[in-house]
């Protein structure tokens, strides 16, 4: 099994991005290009679980982490999700350390968890690897990311992190910055951020933060970001599609 923490992390800081198209070749140009990990989006994309599974299997193929952003706290879609392979989940939303621990509790097996067992699925190689290793990785190995988009997450952020089986957590600044009706880079957002990635640094677990474009990652790795998600498959597309015509049409009237 993968080392997924230090995947995560790992390259100073770890870079992946989003991944929205309902195709897994998006995966495989991303694994291509160098990415770290990918995040398929369950919550702001129009995917579903058959098409996040072969993205997690092309992923994983190809050495890279596959992560999910799963919709919600529903323990049944963290179950197949993480059944499907996945090597760590995204949570959307998570605002207090009952709500992390909820969390954990679906992502874990008992005793620390009550994750049903589901060994003849890709998590188990189909029925071939030992329950107990089947357990010990989803117990040890699968990372448990919980986003921090609220003023009330940011303030219970060392509570949050301190919840047993967290293992990163993942700054929300979009939605914290529209749940305050504030811009993004208003100063009370940023102060809100600073104090989510000391409250992470202070807990020594990883802290991620989202990035539009190369600048703005390495703006975030210079904050103390251990992991980017930089850009998605959709943008790069539209942006390369638009660059491409506007190119073409200015050189056909010079």
């Amino acid at each position: 099994m993968p080392d997924w923490r230090a995947r995560l992390t790992g390259g100073s800081p770890g870079l992946g991005t989003w991944v929205k198209l309902d195709t897994t070749e998006s995966v495989e140009i991303m694994a291509d290009a160098g990415f770290d990990f990918v995040v398929v989006d369950l919550e702001h994309a129009p995917l579903g679980l058959g098409t996040a599974a072969r993205m997690i299997a092309m992923a994983l193929t190809a050495g890279m982490l596959p992560l999910v952003r799963v919709p919600g706290h529903d323990p049944a879609t963290i179950a197949r999700v993480l059944d499907a392979g996945a090597g760590g989940i995204l949570v959307p939303h998570v605002d207090t350390p009952e709500e992390a621990r909820r969390v954990v509790a679906a992502m874990r097996f008992p005793p620390l968890g009550e994750r049903g067992a589901g060994g003849t699925s890709r998590a188990g190689r189909w029925g071939l690897v030992p329950r107990a290793e089947y357990v010990r990785v989803g117990n040890e190995d699968v990372l448990c990311v919980p986003q921090l988009e609220s003023a009330a997450a940011i303030e219970a952020a060392p509570k949050i992190l301190a919840v047993d089986g967290v293992d990163a957590v993942f700054l929300g600044a979009g939605d914290l910055s529209l749940s305050l009706g504030l811009a993004p880079n208003d100063t009370r957002v940023l102060e809100l951020l600073a104090d989510g990635r000391a409250a992470a640094a202070e807990a020594g677990k990883p802290c991620g933060a989202a990035a539009a474009t190369a600048d703005a990652a390495v703006r975030a790795a210079g904050l103390g970001h251990e992991f980017v998600v930089v850009g998605n498959d959709a943008t790069m597309l539209a942006r390369t599609a638009h660059g491409l015509v506007g190119s073409v049409r200015d050189g056909l009237n010079s």
